[in-house]
């Protein structure tokens, strides 16, 4: 049997991308990113990353066509990022997949940016085992996933109370004076850190707020526990140690990500764990998740960082996971969905 061909198209924040993907092969894979246009404000303009879209979306996708030695008439099915993400970047992709869709007769899935990312991996790894596990973390999603079918069922076992895992580094990044993006920055320095050189707290590890979420991720707390310490030290005329700042950080919160993973497989009997999104390609949570993965016996999977990072190719990988399911295609009337739930894999609207 043909395997299905899909063009995935995505735009939920600051990268406009497309990739064409055949069964579980990426063939293309084309990304335009607007970071740099970003970051002298510290952070993402929603209307500013909105126009990059605009102005990327046709030469994005043709380049990715280009590359697959396609045009559209060649793929089965497109599917789009209808959500989570920033809403003006999501119409800009969503509009654009609609109007290739109509004009050239092909089915449109709108699919959950989020499920992409846990999907993306099987480029990588191929098919999910049974009770898979997965854990997304990204600048505004921490959340472990429990995958029973990747077209059709997707449990929620834990997710972000506040701060996710990359919003907790951009905001300790300013604290230090790194640019945006601040997670890399933190992420370097760490490397010449020592990681117990501070008491960095683990956030819903302990006691009764421990018990009551113990698949949950707060990282506020963090943030705000390093502010107050760089403030102390500020008072008393110390040095800053930039390097033990980051190492201590990043140690902490990539122990409360593996531990709480490594808890929930043993909870739902997996042995098998996802892991995407683009806080992933930070190397002390690379590291520690494969290391505790290997005491409890749990097969990690972690992705290139390449697919790690948003893309067209996690937004087409699904998609053929739904084409390949026999799952019906959204109806062209569906809309963006900024904050789309983690259970809904994709928008179907009558």
């Amino acid at each position: 049997m043909s395997r299905a061909v899909v063009l995935g198209i995505e735009s939920t924040c600051d990268e406009t991308a497309a990739a064409v993907v055949r069964g579980g092969t990426l063939v293309s894979n084309v990304v335009a990113s607007s970071m740099n246009e970003h970051a002298r404000y510290g952070g993402v303009i929603p209307e500013i990353a909105s126009r990059a879209h605009a102005e990327s979306f046709v030469p994005v996708v043709s380049q990715a066509l280009a590359q697959a030695d396609m045009n559209i008439s060649d793929v089965d099915a497109i599917a789009v990022s209808a959500g989570p993400g920033l809403a003006g970047c999501l119409a800009v992709g969503v509009s654009g997949a609609k109007a290739l869709a109509w004009s050239a007769g092909k089915p449109l899935y709108g699919v959950n940016h989020v499920i992409g990312h846990i999907a993306v991996t099987q480029l990588q790894f191929g098919p999910f085992p049974a009770d898979t596990l997965a854990l997304i973390v990204s600048g505004g999603h921490t959340s472990l996933l429990h995958v029973e079918d990747i077209a059709k069922h997707v449990d929620v076992v834990g997710t972000t109370l506040d701060d996710a895992a990359g919003e907790c580094f951009d905001k300790v990044a300013r604290l230090l004076g790194f640019p945006y993006p601040g997670g890399p920055h933190i992420d370097r320095h760490a490397m010449a850190g020592n990681p117990h050189a501070i008491r960095v707290p683990q956030g819903l590890t302990q006691g009764k707020a421990g018990q009551e979420h113990p698949y949950d991720f707060s990282f506020s707390g963090v943030k705000t526990a390093v502010a107050r310490w760089i403030e102390g030290e500020e008072a008393e005329g110390r040095a800053i140690p930039v390097d033990d700042i980051c190492a201590s950080l990043a140690d902490s919160v990539a122990s409360v990500l593996s531990k709480k993973a490594m808890k929930a497989c043993k909870q739902y009997d997996s042995h098998t764990l996802i892991v995407g999104g683009g806080f992933t390609a930070n190397s002390q949570l690379r590291s520690k998740l494969l290391e505790l993965g290997q005491e409890c016996g749990v097969d990690v999977r972690v992705p290139d960082i390449r697919l790690c990072t948003d893309n067209g190719a996690m937004v087409a990988m699904l998609g053929v996971n739904l084409v390949e399911a026999g799952v019906r295609p959204s109806a062209m009337n569906f809309s963006i969905d900024s904050a789309m739930p983690m259970e809904q894999i994709y928008q179907y609207s009558r």
